[in-house]
């Protein structure tokens, strides 16, 4: 079924403008959340430690765990503007410091927290332990995960936040990521938002077209459909009219020529894209990849997976 999901991504260092003075940063994430709400967002992405940049201190010695103060107050936040949150910060967890992503709920609770898993060198000689897991979190729109600044240069990370069936992936980082954000949306076939320590934060859909970027304005939003898929054109192509005569506008394409690949979206509420590929045979890319491997190996002589 159609599942529309208004996000939003905050591109900003408070370093600049509020070092040594944390509270204002709580404040001026209040006001960019009332700016979020009038755009219809329900999902707020904020930069790499943004609620502990301002702090004087290493992390080892600001980190706070899960009910600390900060992000009590950002629970709050969450409950006052009914939003889901991205909320990057040092936490402490069994004696351990990390470098954290915690998504909270509309209604404040906790869903997870998502640990760095490729720290630098440099935050790990410093006392920031990695996490180990590309984590995926279930809410009400869809599956959500996270990744954090030089996590983006692994495939280990992102490869595993596919394979654990994410739809969109919220990156939260002081580097602007670059190329990078469309290389990964589109190999991996999902929508990745960028909230960058600066400006140039993006949203980009999963054929890697770049569909809001941030300038002079720190929060971008945009309206996505989650019930999309990308597929490429090779033994689908001559489906596309069967689809399109039985279920007109309820459906929706998108073309890319010079990837040979496309997008089909649902547009109803009573059908899912998974249900259309499903119902008229459309191969999925990685079953497509699979297959081709399977053929190659068979005019070679191989072994299945030779």
């Amino acid at each position: 079924m159609a599942r529309y999901l208004t996000v939003a991504s905050v591109s900003h260092d408070p370093l600049v403008e509020f070092r040594g003075r944390p509270e204002v940063v709580l404040h001026h994430a209040d006001h960019m959340l009332r700016r979020a709400v009038h755009h219809g967002a329900q999902l707020v992405v904020f930069p790499e430690v943004y609620f502990h940049r301002a702090r004087e201190g290493k992390a080892v010695d600001i980190a706070e765990p899960l009910d600390g103060p900060t992000l009590s107050r950002l629970r709050e936040l969450a409950r006052q503007h009914r939003l889901h949150l991205v909320c990057p910060l040092y936490t402490r967890q069994q004696g351990k410091v990390h470098n954290s992503s915690v998504l909270l709920s509309p209604q404040g609770e906790v869903i997870g927290a998502y640990h760095k898993v490729h720290p630098t060198i440099g935050e790990i000689e410093e006392g920031i332990t990695p996490g180990t897991e590309p984590l995926v979190f279930a809410t009400e729109f869809g599956r959500v995960g996270m990744a954090i600044c030089f996590d983006l240069n692994f495939p280990d990370l992102m490869r595993g936040l596919a394979a654990n069936g994410a739809e969109i992936i919220c990156f939260s980082s002081a580097y602007r990521g670059g190329l990078q954000l469309r290389i990964w949306a589109f190999e991996l076939g999902v929508y990745l938002v960028s909230a960058i320590l600066a400006e140039l934060g993006r949203i980009v859909d999963q054929s890697g077209q770049v569909l809001a970027e941030a300038t002079y304005e720190q929060l971008i939003a945009r309206r996505l459909n989650l019930d999309r898929r990308l597929l490429h054109m090779d033994y689908n192509w001559d489906k596309m009219d069967a689809i399109l005569e039985k279920y007109g506008s309820g459906v929706s394409f998108e073309y890319f020529t010079r990837e040979a690949c496309f997008t089909i979206a649902s547009e109803r509420p009573d059908l899912g894209v998974e249900d259309i590929i499903r119902e008229f045979g459309l191969e999925k890319r990685a079953d497509y990849w699979a297959r081709s491997q399977q053929v190659r190996a068979q005019a070679l002589g191989l072994p299945p997976g030779g």
